[in-house]
């Protein structure tokens, strides 16, 4: 099949396709006479590991290990179970960090009067959280 076909079966944006070829992760495809790429049934399903583990957040050197375990099946999975851990914690964090800005931007609209930008609670919370930052508080 050929790129377009790939892209199209997988989901995979064709600048992406050629962006984990030259990364790496999605081995370099065998090229027809005129020169076109030429991909298999191998290729897609690897572009759709490689799809679903960046969905799931995890960065292309986790990937790469993620894909070599993947060709030894017979090898203890700790290291991808550990892998999964670590981007697991890292949703975990980025979780907490929106709930915090989803509960401080629900106060600054909550305490809002809606009158006039000068009583404005969500401009002052905003100026006041800038001299936070400046001052490294935040």
């Amino acid at each position: 099949m050929q790129i377009g076909d790939l892209s199209r079966a997988t989901g995979v944006n064709i600048e992406t396709i050629r962006y984990y070829e030259r990364a790496g992760v999605l081995p370099p495809p065998a090229r027809r006479p005129n020169g076109r790429r030429s991909y298999g049934a191998a290729d897609a399903r690897r572009l759709g590991f490689i799809r679903h583990a960046r969905e799931l957040g995890f960065d292309l050197s986790s990937v790469r290990v993620l894909l070599a375990l993947q060709e030894q099946p017979e090898a203890s999975c700790e290291d991808a179970s550990r892998i999964a851990q670590s981007q697991l914690e890292a949703v975990e964090s980025r979780l907490a960090r929106l709930l915090s800005l989803r509960d401080e931007l629900s106060r600054m609209i909550s305490e809002c009067g809606r009158g006039r930008v000068s009583e404005c609670r969500v401009i002052e919370a905003l100026a006041t959280s800038q001299t936070h930052s400046r001052d490294g508080r935040l």
